[in-house]
């Protein structure tokens, strides 16, 4: 067991350097190649919005192939995918890169099942922290990610084309360690064997409705913030290398946590944990909104990475209380929409809120989908009280 979360994690880490190099360059390769400024983050968006027209695929490869074929398959998809864009920056062409990260987004929605793919690796007493843990080695994205993107983008004549193809190397490395990961084998299929709940019923459950707002809303809050990042800290005269210096410390916010978190969740419970990742969001907001010197973006953002966390490595734990196994492939792919979708509209948003209304309003719409979690995490709550003291 050991050792296969251990693997899991260095893939998860490598999933995140993709995340974080995706996130570092996309927009500043957008603003410089798009016809229009308001598109600049496009490549981003495409990214999840490719995550989100793969869920659905992703689930029925799991399901039929088992987690490590399609984890390659993913990964393969990573490869050529990081090939593409890198032609496509030295090309000039801001549609095929636009078009590739969409293709990349195959990838992400594979990545996005390291977690609860960690949970079938260990035993029932131990999901919570196998999940924590493998979460923590997003870790190596937050070392690795900004600092080979920095490295790398000037590699040759033309800017970041260098970045984009290290990411190919990346994959070529996730594919060498996923082949050792041991999963269990995948069940047969069996003439008259449950096929589970309709997803109607497993979507009404209050638990699956808070899990699955929870990720995506957690998701979109860190994702409409980190992507507006590097092109609010241009707009304020910051060097590339301040923007990835704060990334790096929101990426070590995001799953430094990993380590703890899961320990947090079985001492106070998964609730009280993912509320104090809603306080810490508010927080993120208030400081950010504090002025726009390099610390406060520093700050700022390593608090929404801790947030993030508490918020996500909560809610994936919560999930685990909503579906039975035979039901994981739909339901894991159904909270995994969720993100993608609530992404996607984040990530047109961040460029086009900040590159019209500036940062400060940006983060001032951020109030609206963070209050809105901890409404549904207070709702749940008292539906739990009202189930027990019933």
């Amino acid at each position: 067991m050991k050792r296969n979360l251990t693997l899991l994690a260095f893939c998860q880490g490598l999933f995140l350097t993709n995340n974080v190099v995706f996130i570092a360059i996309n927009g500043l390769v957008g603003l410089s190649l798009a016809p229009l400024g308001w598109m600049a983050t496009l490549p981003v968006m495409g990214y999840v919005v490719g995550g989100a027209l793969s869920t659905s695929l992703v689930a029925k490869t799991q399901s039929r192939y088992g987690r490590r074929a399609s984890f390659q398959i993913g990964l393969g998809v990573a490869l050529l995918s990081a090939l593409l864009c890198a032609y496509a920056v030295w090309s000039g062409n801001f549609w095929l890169l636009v078009t590739a990260t969409l293709v990349a987004g195959y990838y992400s929605a594979n990545g996005q099942l390291y977690r609860f793919a960690a949970a079938e690796l260990s035993p029932p007493a131990f999901r919570e922290k196998a999940v924590s843990l493998v979460m923590a080695g997003g870790l190596i994205g937050a070392v690795i990610g900004p600092n080979l993107a920095a490295r790398t983008k000037g590699l040759f004549e033309v800017p970041f084309a260098g970045a984009y193809l290290s990411l190919a190397v990346v994959a070529v490395l996730s594919m060498l360690l996923m082949a050792f990961v041991q999963f269990p084998p995948v069940p047969p299929k069996v003439a008259g064997s449950p096929a589970g709940r309709k997803m109607s019923e497993i979507m009404r459950q209050p638990v699956f409705i808070v899990a699955a707002a929870s990720a995506a809303l957690s998701y979109g809050v860190m994702n409409l913030l980190m992507a507006a990042t590097p092109l609010a800290m241009q707009v304020c005269g910051f060097p590339f290398s301040d923007a990835a210096l704060v990334l790096e410390w929101h990426v070590i916010g995001m799953f430094a946590p990993g380590f703890f978190t899961g320990h947090l969740i079985n001492r106070f419970g998964t609730l009280p944990v993912m509320g104090v990742g809603v306080v810490l969001n508010f927080a993120c907001i208030a400081v950010a909104l504090s002025g726009v010197d390099l610390h406060q973006f520093i700050i700022a953002l390593f608090l929404l990475g801790v947030g993030w966390n508490f918020l996500f490595t909560g809610s994936t734990t919560l999930s685990l209380r909503a579906y039975r196994p035979e039901e994981k492939d739909r339901a894991q792919a159904a909270i995994n929409f969720c993100v993608f979708a609530t992404m996607a509209f984040t990530s047109f948003a961040s460029g086009a809120l900040v590159t019209t209304q500036g940062w400060a309003l940006l983060n001032m719409g951020s109030l609206v989908p963070v209050a809105f979690t901890g409404a549904a995490l207070a709702w749940l709550a008292l539906k739990q009280r009202a189930a027990q003291n019933a």
